[in-house]
C-alpha cells in the first residue's frame, strides 16, 4: 500500500484552489488566480510563500537563470499554477524538471483556464 504524502495539506490547498476557481471561474491571467489564491490561503490559515526563487544548476554549476515558483506551501509542497485551456505533457515535464532541482518531493499543478478546475499531484 502507498503512502500518499502531504495528503491533508495538499486537500486543504486544492479545496482554497476550487473555491477561486468557482468564484471567479475561467478566462482570467495566471497573476490574477496567483492573487486571488494568496487570498484565499490566508483566509484559510494555509502557510505559504509566493513567487521564491529557486536555482537551477547544471552539471554543478548555478545557472544565472532562476526559476520562480508560484508559491511554496508548509516549507515542503511546490504549486505551478496554469491559465490554458487543458494541461498538457509540456506542462508536467516542466513541473517534474522543476521537482528534481529542488529538496521538495510534492508538486501540485493546478490549471484555472479549463471549465472545470484541473490539479494534478506530481510525485518524485
Amino acid at each position: 500500500m502507498t503512502k500518499v504524502i502531504y495528503k491533508n495539506e495538499s486537500f486543504k490547498i486544492i479545496g482554497a484552489c476550487l473555491e477561486v476557481h468557482k468564484e471567479l471561474g475561467s478566462g482570467f491571467l495566471e497573476a490574477v488566480y496567483q492573487e486571488a489564491l494568496a487570498v484565499e490561503f490566508n483566509k484559510e490559515n494555509i502557510p505559504f510563500e509566493r513567487e521564491q526563487e529557486i536555482n537551477i544548476s547544471y552539471k554543478g554549476i548555478n545557472l544565472s537563470k532562476k526559476y520562480i515558483s508560484d508559491f511554496i506551501f508548509y516549507g515542503s509542497i511546490l504549486m505551478e499554477i496554469k491559465a490554458v485551456s487543458k494541461l498538457t505533457t509540456e506542462h508536467e515535464s516542466q513541473v517534474l524538471n522543476y521537482l528534481k532541482e529542488t529538496r521538495f518531493r510534492l508538486r501540485l499543478l493546478v490549471n484555472f483556464g479549463s471549465h472545470s478546475l484541473e490539479h494534478k499531484r506530481l510525485v518524485l
